[in-house]
């Protein structure tokens, strides 16, 4: 649960548009057809990690930079999760995990995404596989923040 200190912290720096997001994004796979990934996830029997950003958000930035392009990048995480993003408040078309048209912004509304960065993990029927992690709280535990979201999510996607 974001704390209102920090929650007022992360949005008034989002809504700034602090500097920072230049070349963040290297590396994530933008979201366009979760049915498509949700194919290629069941196939590895691994669940989809979805990080919700927005351009101008500089926690955003530090997620992907120092955690999230990281893991897309390294074969072993491959092995373990499919990674993509989605910008909360873009009008770019996206097919849902059941095959319908809407957009990257209409995504996220629909998951009730309103605060950036948010992680969700989904199995490969587009349900949530456990609590999303909302805001960077703690550097310190981000990263096994993470590794439990992904954990949570195998389990739920081979069924244990």
């Amino acid at each position: 649960m974001l704390r209102p200190i920090a929650a007022c912290a992360l949005i008034l720096a989002c809504a700034l548009g602090a500097a920072g997001s230049a070349g963040a994004a290297e590396g994530l796979v933008s979201a366009k057809d979760f049915q498509a990934d949700a194919r290629t996830a069941a196939k590895r029997r691994v669940p989809i990690l979805v990080l919700f950003s927005s351009p101008d958000c500089p926690y955003c930035d530090r997620v992907k930079r120092e955690y999230l392009v990281p893991m897309h990048k390294d074969p072993a995480y491959r092995g373990r999760v499919v990674i993509r993003e989605v910008t909360v408040d873009a009008a770019t078309p996206l097919k849902g995990f059941k095959g319908g048209a809407t957009t990257q912004g209409e995504f996220s509304a629909d998951h009730k995404v309103y605060m950036v960065p948010t992680v969700k993990v989904f199995d490969t029927h587009g349900d949530p596989a456990g609590d999303a992690i909302v805001g960077l709280l703690s550097a310190d535990y981000y990263f096994g923040y993470l590794e439990n979201a992904i954990d949570e999510g195998a389990r739920k996607v081979r069924g244990k």
